[in-house]
């Protein structure tokens, strides 16, 4: 798909977006004959993955919630989580009335330190949800062989990652059991706000959809309907709801603003792609910027490009901030606090993770959401030029 990047903030947003928007008000929010726009941005989504089965949901926090519903985890069990990577991990552990487990980081990749995983697993761990961090993916090689080895339920949080892939070619979020994507704002594919879930397990997906929809239990798999017969939905004695359940559902004008996204999907994140390499060019041999390792055969999405500031060399992490906006760079924002260290977290869950607290300190993340080849080559300017700088003072 060619689509040209216009000047304004909604550039993003210039393709079928507002027709579709258009047609679900014009509707009154009915289905059209092709059906409603949630159902058309499922069945596009779950094709997109190879998956039998995708649900939306109205956040990403939520789909994990359901996704670790779809495991049947609950009080008592333990999950583990790493530590670098947004609090929501840690919180839908909590929402499942869960216990959630630190788990270290890779120093290179940032991303989950399996065999630290390993380590914390008690009789009471039943889930692991690995966390593909900045738009890579973990290496689910030796996730998938640790759940097996102990009976684990695997919940992908792909939030940040959007057609990334690993050394054999699986895309993020098709590996585990349940795959989880987040449609905020500010990534790859954007609703406002929203999520999804994608699955090849029916039972899995029916769990999902009825968790998430307020327990109607006609929910189906593969259909949130639930006025299938009027006859039937009309009658005074027809039992509306099985389990207690959550309204997770995703409001159809944001479902309408995700199906324009998705048939744009290649081209928003291919914009990503060409900015984490500029970006890596710019860095080249500079010890002050180590950038995220990328394994041999694995192809990284760039939600945004992370790399580790080496705070030896006599320049403050803040101070080469503060000169790379000088220098008219678009910012560059730190690492979230380790889940561990939130203070909402104090005394909820355990786990020393060491290299992740050391790492949360000097990650740098600079954005990946450039427009077009001028505004790529501008900030990857800047961050040369910013390099320049201190490597000459």
């Amino acid at each position: 798909m060619t689509i040209q990047a216009s000047q304004n903030k909604g550039w993003r947003f210039e393709s079928n977006e507002r027709k579709y928007l258009d047609e679900v008000l014009s509707s009154g929010f009915g289905a059209g004959e092709s059906g409603t726009f949630n159902e058309r941005l499922e069945r596009m989504f779950a094709d997109r993955h190879n998956q039998q089965y995708a649900i939306t949901a109205n956040s990403g926090t939520s789909t994990l919630h359901m996704g670790l519903y779809a495991g049947d985890i609950k009080a008592g069990d333990e999950v583990l989580i790493p530590t670098i990577g947004p609090a929501m991990t840690g919180y839908s552990v909590w929402q499942a009335g869960a216990t959630p487990v630190y788990v270290d980081a890779n120093p290179h990749t940032f991303l989950m330190d399996v065999d630290d995983a390993r380590k914390k697993i008690t009789p009471k761990t039943k889930a692991i949800m690995p966390v593909h961090i900045y738009g890579l993916m973990c290496d689910m090689t030796a996730v998938m062989a640790l759940a097996m080895e102990f009976n684990l339920h695997v919940v992908e949080d792909c939030a940040q990652c959007m057609f990334a892939h690993d050394e054999q070619g699986r895309l993020a979020g098709t590996i585990g059991h349940v795959g989880s994507w987040s449609f905020e704002n500010s990534k790859h594919l954007s609703t406002g706000d929203g999520g999804i879930v994608a699955t090849d397990d029916e039972e899995m997906a029916t769990k999902m959809r009825q968790f998430g929809g307020v327990g109607f239990k006609n929910i189906k798999a593969g259909s949130g309907k639930v006025r299938i017969d009027r006859n039937l939905f009309q009658n005074p004695n027809w039992e509306r709801h099985n389990i207690m359940a959550y309204n997770y559902r995703l409001p159809e004008l944001c479902a309408a603003v995700g199906l324009a996204q998705l048939e744009k999907a290649d081209w928003l994140c291919d914009l990503r792609v060409l900015m984490g390499e500029a970006y890596t060019k710019a860095i080249g041999n500079n010890e002050m910027l180590v950038p995220q390792q990328v394994p041999a055969g694995f192809k990284h999405s760039y939600y945004t490009f992370g790399a580790l500031f080496n705070p030896n060399l006599g320049v403050a992490w803040e101070e080469f901030r503060l000169k790379y906006m000088e220098f008219g760079g678009d910012g560059i924002f730190a690492a979230w606090q380790s889940v561990n260290k939130e203070p909402a977290f104090k005394g909820v869950g355990w786990g020393e993770v060491p290299v992740a607290e050391k790492l949360q300190r000097n990650l740098m993340q600079f954005t990946t959401n450039q427009r077009d080849e001028a505004e790529r080559n501008k900030q990857a300017e800047i961050l040369s030029k910013t390099l320049d700088f201190f490597k000459k003072h």
